[in-house]
């Protein structure tokens, strides 16, 4: 794993029509190829974002004849590249998809499928409730997939709030972690770059996080900034608040050095559950 490869992160402010959203994808996905880049990452719900859940639904396909992700593998050949598809709507049920993550190799085949396993539940102050359980089904299995330069991590967005996850990733053969999301601006201004920062710190990956930003149909505004951090903690690059791609030269070997460094991922130690009801000190009243 000591050769080099360039990374570039897709930033798009997804609306509710399908067929646009995709041709948008492409010309950055273009733009990201054209650079060099030899993995290139999409946000979260990358095709589209609705306000309408109920028409999100009733246009959701089932994985099989699925065609965003039909026209995703078309670009992933054309361009030669490996693709980690942010995620996608795919029916799972009547009243519930999937929110699926894929990655796609250089003919287009798909070589993995993640479902968030955590769903993004919280009123965060910018005038809208989430409640992605009332149409999502939550997955339960943790994903590690295999790139030509180290295994790979697939979760989303809500999911990076959640550090067991991504110790588990790492003890588990990835060397990088892809967080596609589309995080809410209230969120993004406080959190976003210190949790990302923060699983690449503990987990001495690589962390590729392509994101929603801008203003989308219906008011929701995602916080954009899609960010590639090194293994060290350090930002590589920083989308900021537009669409556009961000490229970044990775170095797996990076990743064996930050954990001879700092070998916590070998460190863990048994203990035992914690009290119910701990027996603290009471303060004293006078």
């Amino acid at each position: 794993m000591s050769e080099t490869f360039k990374a570039a992160l897709v930033q798009l402010t997804a609306g509710p029509d399908i067929d646009a959203n995709l041709e948008r994808i492409e010309q950055l996905v273009g733009e990201a190829s054209s650079v060099g880049a030899q993995f290139v990452c999409l946000p979260e719900n990358c095709t589209q974002i609705q306000p309408d859940k109920d028409k999100s639904l009733a246009e959701a396909d089932e994985e099989d004849g699925h065609r965003a992700l039909a026209r995703l593998a078309e670009m992933a050949s054309a361009r030669n590249i490996w693709l980690q598809v942010g995620s996608l709507t795919v029916k799972a049920a009547p009243k519930h998809c999937w929110n699926r993550s894929y990655l796609l190799n250089p003919d287009g085949a798909v070589i993995a499928r993640y479902d968030k396993i955590h769903l993004f539940e919280a009123t965060v102050g910018d005038g809208q409730t989430y409640r992605e359980s009332d149409y999502t089904a939550p997955g339960s299995q943790a994903v590690v997939a295999g790139l030509p330069w180290g295994g790979l991590g697939l979760t989303i967005c809500y999911d990076m709030r959640f550090p067991h996850l991504y110790r588990h990733l790492a003890k588990v053969g990835a060397d990088y972690i892809t967080v596609p999301s589309a995080f809410t601006r209230p969120t993004g201004r406080d959190h976003w770059e210190v949790l990302l920062r923060a699983r690449a710190i503990e987990t001495g990956c690589y962390v590729l996080a392509a994101a929603q930003c801008g203003r989308h149909a219906g008011g929701r505004e995602t916080y954009g900034h899609s960010l590639i951090v090194d293994p060290w903690g350090g930002v590589l690059a920083d989308g900021g608040e537009d669409e556009g791609i961000v490229v970044a030269e990775i170095d797996p070997s990076k990743v064996a050095g930050a954990r001879a460094r700092i070998p916590a991922l070998e460190h863990d130690r048994p203990y035992g559950a914690a009290s119910e009801e701990p027996d603290l000190p009471r303060s004293r009243a006078g």
